[in-house]
């Protein structure tokens, strides 16, 4: 299977989180992990239904830009429509997470914590491998969806 030419992969565009309460999902993303709103609007079923199937009464979506990259995360709504929590662990099959690089990963996961946020464990440095040095924790958003903070190892002689 050839990967140049027609057809590849070009590049990384977003991530997207279903949350049950929007503005509850904004205080994690943008207030407590500091993501910055780029757009907010809403959609309703017959916009939203050719792509995921499903025609609610309303759907809010809201992108959020990373700092220093061109990614994004964006955040639905669904209003008037059955849904399931998808909150799983880690290692459980179609579980999901996305990783943000942080300068300083104990003090964000101090000010996530102080906004009455949770992580999967406490963190921790990695001890050997390629990503030796390095400091990384599961922190958990308000639906249960991890969001790994991943601070480099220091530069040998930093």
């Amino acid at each position: 299977m050839s990967t140049t030419g027609e057809g590849q992969v070009v590049g990384f565009f977003h991530a997207g989180v279903t949350v049950s309460d929007m503005e509850e999902a904004l205080r994690f993303f943008r207030d407590a992990l500091g993501l910055e709103v780029v757009a907010d609007s809403m959609r309703v079923g017959e916009q939203v239904e050719p792509i995921v199937g499903v025609s609610p009464d309303s759907m809010r979506v809201v992108f959020l830009s990373v700092p220093g990259s061109e990614a994004k995360i964006e955040l639905f709504e669904y209003a008037g429509v059955e849904q399931f929590s998808a909150a799983c662990r880690p290692w459980d099959v179609g579980a999901g997470h996305f990783c943000l690089y942080v300068n300083d990963a104990a003090a964000v996961l101090e000010r996530l914590v102080a906004a009455g946020y949770t992580s999967r464990k406490p963190l921790r440095a990695i001890p050997d491998g390629p990503h030796a040095g390095a400091r990384a924790v599961y922190a958990i958003g308000p639906d249960g969806y991890h969001v790994e903070l991943y601070q480099r190892a220091a530069a040998p002689g930093q």
